[in-house]
């Protein structure tokens, strides 16, 4: 009979073992500490495209050294494309025993939810996303930061550095996010050069120097002399300094690569929410269901502007602007102001923002939800 009870025991076991999401169970969350905590993330690409995922994985060490975690406590899945090559990379964190698990591009999200709802007592947190506010997960958070903010400081410089009044923008897809900052940026640039137009063009990848360089140089042909992007690597930079116009970069400081032509750059410091998160695993204490910030809290800055190829009185420009967006006296996406886009479903819609309000972007959750083209910008095929 003990025979017998024993060989249930041990069927039991392996059954449990072989379920899917039970192969290797993680530390119960009221058991981690800072020395046994593992911290996971997924990113589409890796360091050296020397911009986002370069500009994320700082924010990662950033949050090491902040907290005093080990390198094996660390462990990044780079590299990873947005499709079902993420559920394995997630899968392999929690093999790993993660306890928080960060996925840093847009087209991961489907399968961290999927995921999420089979590790409740593993935290997921998903940047640029948008769906963990009805989720109604609490191991489920979407994060992002205002770079709209940025994105309009930066364009000050652009408006003012260019002399055929077209800026180009390369794009990497017809997402609210990226619209949400090529038009912030615009705007900025309009703010100081009314006559200032521009001209987007899709790649179509996050991260494609190939055809990143292809469309910069499309759009310098088309007459535009400051070449703008939300895509992730260096070469539009580089594309610009061999074409004698100028940039205005993302996620990085670009005058190293493009010393002739990069102005200034908008950036994202991860390492605060990141930090923030891990801390409240740490701590026991629930991560917000959307989380963003800005300027204010220096989650969004711009890197120095290059001050040997900006116009006069770029700095004191952009100081100006920086006062009234933190002392609430400048709002981004103010009225009068009107833009056509279409919906989820490709459905056309328009928006129009009254003189004396303003489009509260990114106020209600984390994810970005300006996605109007508006008069000035000119989306090219």
């Amino acid at each position: 009979m003990k025979k017998r009870v024993l060989a249930i025991l041990l069927t039991v076991v392996l059954v449990a073992l072989l379920l899917p999401g039970c192969s290797k169970p993680t530390t119960a969350q009221g058991d981690i500490t800072k020395d046994n905590i593992k911290v996971g993330f997924v990113h589409v690409s890796d360091p050296s495209d020397m911009g986002y995922t370069y500009n994320h994985d700082l924010g990662t060490k950033e949050m090491q050294k902040a907290l005093g975690l080990r390198d094996d406590q660390i462990i990044n899945k780079f590299n990873v494309a947005e499709g079902a090559a993420c559920d394995t990379a997630l899968r392999e964190l929690l093999d790993a025993g993660c306890n928080i698990i960060f996925a840093t591009s847009f087209g991961f999200e489907d399968y961290v939810l999927e995921i999420a709802q089979e590790y409740p007592d593993v935290q997921f947190c998903h940047a640029t996303g948008y769906q963990a506010a009805g989720a109604d997960l609490p191991n489920f958070h979407n994060y992002f930061a205002s770079i709209y903010e940025a994105r309009y400081l930066a364009g000050i410089a652009a408006g003012l550095k260019t002399e055929t009044n077209k800026l180009g923008y390369v794009a990497a897809f017809p997402f609210a996010e990226v619209i949400s900052g090529y038009t912030a940026f615009y705007l900025g640039a309009k703010s100081v050069n009314p006559k200032v137009t521009m001209e987007i063009m899709y790649t179509n990848s996050w991260n494609d120097p190939t055809v990143e360089a292809q469309v910069a140089k499309a759009l310098i042909d088309k007459g535009c002399d400051v070449i703008s992007q939300h895509s992730d690597s260096t070469a539009p930079a580089t594309t610009a300094e061999e074409n004698g116009v100028w940039q205005v970069g993302y996620n990085n400081d670009m005058i190293s690569a493009a010393p002739n032509a990069s102005l200034i750059s908008a950036r994202i410091d991860w390492g605060i929410y990141v930090t923030f998160a891990v801390q409240s695993v740490l701590a026991g204490k629930e991560i917000p269901v959307d989380w963003c910030a800005g300027l204010a809290d220096g989650a969004v800055y711009l890197s120095p502007l290059n001050t040997a190829i900006a116009a006069p009185g770029t700095q004191e420009a952009i100081d100006e602007a920086t006062k009234g967006i933190l002392d609430g006296s400048l709002h981004v996406f103010a009225g009068p102001l009107n833009g056509k886009g279409s919906d989820f479903s490709g459905n056309p819609i328009t928006i129009d923002v009254a003189a004396g309000e303003y489009f509260h972007e990114q106020e209600d959750a984390s994810a970005p939800s300006w996605c109007y083209i508006i008069p000035g910008c000119t989306v090219l095929e």
